[in-house]
C-alpha cells in the first residue's frame, strides 16, 4: 500500500508544470499579451511572484486580479516554458507577465471585467485547475490553452488553495470542498459583470469542485447563473462515478454541451481508483452504461496520451491541433452521429442519453 501511495503522488506531481510568474513589461513590445482574470481563495502566506503573494493556505474571502500574459511566438502546443535560472527573461521563449492589476475588492474587478465582457460579446471561459497546482501553474495553463485552442471570449481563472506539493493530496481534496463558496461568488461576479455565456473547463480535482459548486447552486435554487453556463468540459476528472451521478441528478438539467475527456491510459487516475477501492474514476471510465441516463458526452483520448496521460487534451500537440479546428465540438459530434463522419476521427457510440467518442489519430 505504501508503494501505491508513493506511485500516486509521483504521477500526480508530474501533472503540473513548475515555475513562477515573471513580471517583464518589455515583452509587450514584441508580443501581444492576453488578459487573464483571476479569482482566488488562496491565502497570502506564499512566495511573492510578479508582485503578488501566491498563497497556499485557505482564505474565506475571494481576491481578484488581472494578469496580462504573453505566449512566446515559437511556442510548441501543449507546453509551458519558464525563464531558466540565471538567464534573463526572453519573450521569444518564455511565458511572461507584462502587467498585473490587484483589485482592492469585487466592485473594481467587476468594472474592469465588464469592459472586457462588452468587447467580447459577453462570452467567458473559466478554468479551474487540479491537484498540486500553484497559482502560476493555473494562470499560465489557461494562457496556453487560450492560445493553442484559439479560445474566444474573456479568460478567467479560479485558483483554489492547492498546497502545490506532491504529498498534499488529502489537503487538496479538502481544499476543493472548502473552495465551493468562493467559486460560486466568482461566478456571481462574472454574471454581474455582463457574462451571457460561461464555459467551465475543469481539470482533475477541479472537476469535483466544479460539480459540487453547481450542485449547491442548484440546491439553493439559483438558476440565474446556472442558466448562463453554455457548456462544461471536465478533463480527466478525479471524481467518484457514483458521486458524479448524485451531483448530476441534484443539478437537474445539465448545461449543454457537457463533455468529459477520459483516457484509459491515465495512470494517475488508475492509481487513484485503486486507492479508493474502485475500478475507475470518472476520468478513466470505460463503461458508458454507468452514465447512460445522463446527457453527457465522453471523449476518450487515450490514443493520444503520453507520459502519465492525465492532461492529454491540454498537452498533446496532435489533439490540440484537431480540437482547435472544431469550433463547436458538440455540433461536430452530433453530425458524426448522423452519419456525416470526418469531423472527428474515431468511433461514436450512443446509449440512452449518453454519447461516447473513442478518438483515434
Amino acid at each position: 500500500m505504501q508503494r501505491l501511495f508513493v506511485g500516486l503522488f509521483v504521477l500526480l506531481a508530474a501533472c503540473a508544470p513548475r515555475g513562477g510568474l515573471t513580471l517583464y513589461p518589455q515583452a509587450a513590445e514584441t508580443v501581444t499579451p492576453r488578459a487573464i482574470y483571476l479569482a482566488t481563495t488562496r491565502g497570502t502566506d506564499g512566495p511573492v511572484e510578479a508582485g503578488v503573494q501566491m498563497g497556499r493556505s485557505r482564505s474565506a474571502s475571494v481576491r481578484y486580479a488581472r494578469f496580462d500574459i504573453t505566449v512566446p511566438p515559437g511556442h510548441q502546443p501543449g507546453t509551458i516554458s519558464f525563464p531558466k535560472p540565471g538567464r534573463a527573461p526572453d519573450p521569444a521563449q518564455d511565458f511572461l507577465v507584462t502587467d498585473r492589476v490587484l483589485f482592492p475588492g469585487a466592485a473594481p474587478f467587476r468594472q474592469d471585467l465588464s469592459r472586457a465582457m462588452a468587447a467580447n460579446g459577453g462570452d467567458a471561459v473559466v478554468f479551474v485547475h487540479g491537484y498540486n497546482d500553484t497559482m502560476a501553474d493555473g494562470l499560465y495553463r489557461l494562457a496556453q490553452l487560450g492560445h493553442d485552442l484559439k479560445l474566444p471570449g474573456v479568460l478567467v481563472h479560479y485558483s483554489w488553495p492547492s498546497r502545490g506539493q506532491a504529498f498534499g493530496y488529502a489537503y487538496d481534496r479538502d481544499s476543493a470542498l472548502f473552495a465551493r463558496d468562493g467559486f460560486e461568488e466568482a461566478l456571481d461576479q462574472l454574471a454581474a459583470a455582463g457574462a451571457k455565456r460561461i464555459t467551465l473547463v475543469a481539470h482533475s480535482m477541479g472537476g469535483a469542485l466544479t460539480m459540487e459548486t453547481l450542485r449547491q447552486m442548484a440546491i439553493a435554487g439559483d438558476r440565474r447563473v446556472i442558466n448562463r453556463i453554455a457548456g462544461v468540459v471536465l478533463i480527466s476528472p478525479d471524481l467518484d462515478v457514483d458521486v458524479f451521478r448524485a451531483q448530476a441528478k441534484r443539478i437537474g438539467t445539465l448545461p449543454q454541451p457537457f463533455l468529459i475527456f477520459t483516457s484509459r491510459r491515465d495512470r494517475a487516475l488508475a492509481l487513484a481508483a485503486k486507492l479508493s477501492g474502485e475500478t475507475n474514476r470518472l476520468g478513466n471510465l470505460e463503461d458508458l452504461s454507468r452514465v447512460a441516463d445522463l446527457k453527457v458526452t465522453l471523449v476518450e483520448v487515450g490514443a493520444y496520451s503520453t507520459g502519465d496521460g492525465h492532461f492529454t487534451p491540454g498537452s498533446s500537440p496532435a489533439l490540440l491541433a484537431l480540437l482547435a479546428q472544431v469550433s463547436d465540438l458538440d455540433r461536430a459530434l452530433a453530425r458524426d452521429q448522423a452519419g456525416r463522419t470526418g469531423l472527428l476521427p474515431g468511433v461514436v457510440l450512443t446509449l440512452q442519453q449518453a454519447t461516447q467518442v473513442v478518438m483515434t489519430p
